[in-house]
């Protein structure tokens, strides 16, 4: 390990014109505490000020609409409220010489009829049944139902959902846009070949499946310059029973794709690590996305997967990442970079408090010297 001041992890880094003060990325952190409305809790402002000095925040997943919803007390960013309370949050971040981006979501077929009764059934590329047991909007937990195809116009319509969203984020203040195209949610059932059966052009070849991605990223774009923008991915990913026939292929394309919007950033989620579910299981003999993938973009790399100081530290120097993302780390180490700084010992989270609930596990986790 080097010497503390020659940590990688600690040193700047640009995203376009944006500059980080560090590599240490705060990943997406789905919490369950929205209140009515799906309005973000009030305690959120406490929670990710008190996150303030990561390099980056990127916000907790965030629907685009009603139909993108797949848990129970998740944000939306599609109404005027919802908006108003995104701004809060992003105003006291700011105060405290943060950087934020909102990640924009939909859940696809993973979501529950329960969410959106007016709407109807989940929405996907293909009438095709996850896997497993999802959410209820009651917190119940009951097997997957059968999603309905979507058609032109309700791919017209996400398209435009991702688009009000971006000047929604861009009206709260935001720095920046994540679109969350990875773990197994709508944009991933459009590129991989498990979901997406589709015979029309948004299925079959990889410019096919990756057009409703291009589509978004088009509309997005002009809202936020693209250094402003990123793209999650998830390649050899299993979370939301996905699956790819050709993965190297597949995500060699998409990232090639990626690479002529000219994006500030991608997001990698290695396999090693089941991060999307919460849980610690480490998948053995899982590729490196990093290491495979790092090449071929040509912006910032930020990587995510279960990463240590250590390991964190070591994938910087190997150049396999400009960026690392941590999760669970952040969860209870609110000033997880002076930890790392200083390689003070960190706190332990309770997996119990992740998903719903109050200030316990979200807010009231001790920062050093308190």
């Amino acid at each position: 390990m080097s010497a503390l001041e020659n940590l990688k992890l600690l040193q700047p880094v640009k995203i376009g014109s944006l500059e980080l003060k560090n590599r240490i990325i705060m990943a997406p952190l789905t919490r369950m505490r929205a209140i009515e409305n799906d309005v973000p809790t009030p305690l959120a402002k406490t929670y990710y000020a008190q996150r303030a000095s990561a390099g980056l925040i990127i916000s907790e997943a965030t629907q685009v609409g009603p139909l993108g919803k797949g848990y129970p007390a998740t944000p939306g960013i599609y109404s005027p409220e919802q908006t108003k309370a995104w701004a809060q949050i992003v105003e006291a971040v700011h105060a405290k010489d943060g950087k934020i981006f909102a990640q924009l979501w939909h859940v696809g077929r993973t979501s529950h009829t329960s969410f959106h009764e007016k709407e109807g059934l989940p929405i996907a590329p293909s009438a095709i049944k996850p896997y497993g047991k999802t959410f209820t909007n009651s917190w119940a937990f009951v097997p997957y139902e059968t999603p309905r195809e979507m058609t032109i116009e309700d791919i017209d319509l996400v398209v435009h959902q991702f688009y009000l969203a971006a000047k929604n984020a861009k009206e709260a203040g935001f720095d920046g846009i994540e679109i969350h195209s990875a773990n197994g949610y709508l944009l991933d059932q459009f590129l991989q070949s498990k979901t997406n059966h589709r015979t029309d052009q948004y299925g079959g070849s990889f410019e096919n499946r990756t057009r409703l991605l291009n589509q978004i990223l088009n509309q997005v774009k002009t809202v936020f310059e693209p250094s402003r923008i990123g793209v999650r991915l998830s390649p050899f990913g299993t979370f939301g029973d996905i699956a790819e026939d050709e993965p190297m292929g597949l995500f060699t394309y998409v990232i090639e794709q990626l690479n002529q919007h000219q994006l500030g950033y991608l997001h990698v989620i290695e396999p090693r690590s089941t991060s999307a579910g919460g849980d610690d299981k480490v998948l053995e003999n899982a590729p490196s996305t990093s290491s495979i993938f790092k090449s071929t973009f040509k912006g910032v790399f930020i990587s995510a997967g279960g990463y240590t100081r250590e390991s964190g530290e070591e994938t910087l120097n190997k150049n396999e990442a400009d960026a690392i993302a941590y999760g669970r780390l952040y969860i209870a180490n609110p000033d997880l970079v002076e930890r790392f700084a200083q390689n003070a010992p960190l706190n332990a989270y309770q997996r119990e408090t992740f998903y719903g609930g109050n200030e316990k596990g979200y807010t009231d986790y001790p920062s050093l010297g308190n």
